[in-house]
């Protein structure tokens, strides 16, 4: 029986919302389950990052490098992995950038070619990564707020594949994080770009 099974979300929801963050973790790490952390590094990344590995710092925190990253992304996550001693497991698709920018470019979101391009930069490698790994939890960084699919969601939800998904900022604010960045002396970086996405209010399939 999965966690799917044995979990009543809607009402751990009800509880969840009353608990600080790192009481949420906590109660996560109590489950003993096989849990990851996924991460792309993209603002305010470092708030969960921080938190969860503070918990247990030996989680496995995956991290699908679509190769199209900014620089300053890359070098905000070499900072974030060396300052926190992260445990990458990096995942990275099998065709190269330099290639597919040959063969099949950067498509816009309008461009049916989009859907093959998301789907060789961002799913597959997960997939991969999820297969490998076999999770029954997954630590994400959702907040209410970012798109209307998260709005609807709560702090825990599950995915297509029934891995329980857990968001211990979804009621935070960027007001409430930036604080918890301050308190922790944590840094942020905002020239983050998502070729999957483009716009900030999109999904790209993960998550539904």
């Amino acid at each position: 029986m999965g966690l799917e099974d044995q979990l009543n979300i809607e009402e751990l929801n009800k509880g969840l919302e009353k608990l600080k963050p790192k009481e949420i973790v906590e109660w996560v790490f109590d489950l003993k389950k096989k849990t990851i952390l996924t991460t792309n590094f993209r603002p305010y990344e470092v708030a969960i990052l921080h938190l969860v590995t503070q918990v247990n710092s030996f989680i496995k925190i995956v991290w699908c490098d679509t190769g199209y990253n900014t620089p300053q992304t890359y070098r905000h996550a070499d900072e974030l992995i060396n300052k926190l001693n992260l445990n990458i497991q990096l995942y990275v698709p099998k065709q190269t950038a330099g290639h597919r920018n040959q063969t099949l470019g950067l498509p816009s979101i309008e461009d049916p070619k989009h859907e093959v391009f998301t789907e060789q930069v961002k799913l597959e490698p997960f997939r991969r990564a999820m297969e490998e790994h076999q999770p029954e939890i997954w630590f994400t960084n959702l907040r209410k707020g970012q798109t209307a699919f998260r709005d609807g969601i709560g702090v825990l939800s599950f995915s297509k594949d029934g891995v329980l998904k857990v968001s211990p900022f979804y009621h935070w604010s960027d007001k409430d994080l930036n604080q918890y960045l301050e308190e922790n002396q944590l840094p942020n970086e905002f020239k983050y770009f998502d070729p999957t996405k483009v716009e900030s209010n999109r999904e790209c399939g993960l998550h539904i």
